[in-house]
């Protein structure tokens, strides 16, 4: 199969962001984003809608990322400053300016104000000089696809790995703060925990391809994480075993579920036939009662 054609099959592949959240791909396997959205409350009716209305969402809190990205990996949708019309050039809010932004998001380009440019290279550059960011980023290939079937339910997965390396996965995150508690917040509340432990198995199922002179090399999940803001820290690290831990069992439930989904034809939301009982948040102290 040509290394750009929608993979099907087992393997990895370099596919653009069209073919990776596209239809054929998105109705067939699951995502770690797909795990994440099964295992929320009524998730299995949002997955579902999502697969059939198109599932690549396009919001402008994520171009600064989709451009750093681009920047530090030199894969991705190339990043192109659109400077307003009206009395304010940062500003799109002439309709010749927001034709403009559709038809560079349409033509896949990720349109940007400038200050969001600058402070894309400014954040791109502190990647590039972290001593352990770049040593990570030395070797490997980047925006690759991994696909997989999970051995326990025979579910076909997908990943995109922002750098894939021989012996692991790095990815790439910008955010409002790198420091540890609140990349610990960001580990559940985005899910990070979730993906990590999902990709690995991609990449497990593809040990035959990272094989050492001795033996299987145990891949690893890193990140590195760029505060959006100056002076632009950077900060590279690692899901704990607990965290790890975690994930996996997540992850095992996901897969359980859009197998026994697809497997029923039924995509459930919220119960239909029972009346669920509300209380209040844990913290409210209700001794009184």
């Amino acid at each position: 199969m040509p290394e750009n054609a929608v993979a099907l099959e087992p393997g990895i592949y370099e596919l653009t962001d069209e073919e990776y959240f596209g239809p054929e791909l998105a109705s067939t396997t699951l995502s770690s984003t797909g795990a994440r959205e099964l295992l929320k409350p009524g998730g299995p009716a949002r997955f579902r809608h999502a697969i059939d209305n198109g599932t690549l969402e396009v919001k402008r809190e994520f171009d600064l990322g989709h451009a750093v990205h681009t920047l530090v990996l030199g894969a991705g949708p190339e990043p192109v400053v659109v400077i307003g019309t009206g009395k304010d050039p940062e500003s799109w809010r002439t309709d010749a300016d927001k034709a403009k932004v559709a038809a560079l998001r349409a033509d896949g380009k990720v349109p940007l104000r400038a200050a969001d440019m600058v402070a894309a290279y400014a954040m791109a550059d502190a990647v590039k000089v972290h001593p352990l960011a770049a040593k990570l980023l030395r070797d490997g290939k980047p925006e690759r696809t991994l696909i997989w079937r999970d051995p326990a339910t025979g579910v076909m997965c997908r990943a995109k790995a922002d750098w894939l390396r021989k012996d692991g996965i790095v990815d790439l995150k910008t955010c409002e703060s790198a420091a540890p508690d609140a990349l610990s917040k960001a580990a559940h509340n985005y899910g990070y925990a979730i993906q990590a432990p999902f990709y690995l198995r991609g990449l497990r199922s593809e040990s035959w391809r990272f094989m050492s002179p001795y033996g299987p090399v145990e891949p690893f999940f890193v990140h590195i994480a760029v505060e959006k803001t100056p002076p632009y820290l950077v900060h590279v690290n690692q899901l704990t075993e607990r965290a790890m831990a975690w994930g996996e069992r997540q992850v095992s439930q996901a897969l359980e579920i859009f197998r026994d989904c697809t497997a029923a034809g039924e995509w459930p939301g919220y119960p239909t036939d029972e009346i669920t009982d509300i209380d209040l948040p844990a913290w409210v102290r209700t001794e009184e009662f």
